[in-house]
């Protein structure tokens, strides 16, 4: 018997630190809010998810599940998504997984790329000396993690994805809507798709409230795609964080 899945992977709308990195200085990164624009980004990107599924044929006999990271911008932006479901007659379970947080920036928070060799002169040259020989994938921020690291704990989902969509089961999960994180969207892509750490490398942040998706009809191989593209932002090239895109 098949395993029909599909796997919604939404990122976060823009945040008041995507817009401006000093919020980074005054808020822990757990508790950054959504920025005013953010919550019209995610009503606006619902709409457009719910639209799509209404045209998938077979979509409304399935069960659905939303897995959120439990950060304040993806608990904020989740919540227009399950607002839009049950407007729309969706049914749906959410959870939250600690596995789908944002990658930890350790001392590096809240600092423009130019302070981190003043501030943390050792730190910042350890990490560099990784970029230059490996890249950005292994390379670890002092006191946080690497993207490799973000890659390995994400991995840690699939289990839960693949027990609950297991054609054994009688409440079987046939849609897993993913709210989360730029670096661990790519990181959950680089994983399910087998794809290599170059291809990480190469990847940039998907944009704010962009929905890629990753499907299977059980006989044929994983697709991945992109449902809706999401927003830009502009923030002063000065304010871009070590990852870039937070």
């Amino acid at each position: 018997m098949g395993r029909p899945i599909r796997i919604l992977l939404i990122r976060h709308a823009v945040s008041e630190a995507n817009l401006d990195k000093k919020v980074n200085a005054r808020l822990p990164d757990p508790q950054i809010p959504l920025a005013a624009i953010g919550h019209d980004q995610a009503s606006r990107a619902a709409a457009e998810l719910v639209r799509h599924l209404q045209q998938l044929p077979d979509f409304a006999q399935q069960r659905n599940r939303i897995l959120c990271s439990p950060y304040r911008r993806t608990r904020e932006t989740s919540t227009h998504f399950e607002q839009a479901f049950t407007d729309a007659g969706i049914a749906f379970d959410r959870r939250e997984d600690i596995a789908l947080r944002e990658i930890s920036f350790g001392l590096f928070d809240g600092l423009d790329d130019d302070e981190l060799a003043e501030i943390y002169p050792r730190e910042h040259a350890h990490y560099e000396k990784h970029k230059s020989f490996e890249g950005e994938f292994y390379a670890p921020m002092p006191m946080g993690e690497a993207r490799v690291q973000v890659a390995d704990r994400v991995k840690t989902v699939f289990g839960t994805i693949l027990r609950d969509n297991s054609p054994e089961r009688q409440d079987r999960i046939n849609n897993f809507f993913i709210v989360s994180h730029g670096v661990t969207i790519r990181a959950f892509i680089m994983q399910w798709m087998h794809h290599t750490p170059e291809w990480f490398e190469q990847q940039p942040n998907p944009q704010n409230v962009s929905i890629n998706c990753i499907r299977s009809d059980g006989t044929h191989p994983y697709h991945h795609g992109i449902v809706f593209d999401g927003y830009p932002y502009e923030r002063n090239k000065q304010q871009k964080r070590e990852e870039g895109e937070a």
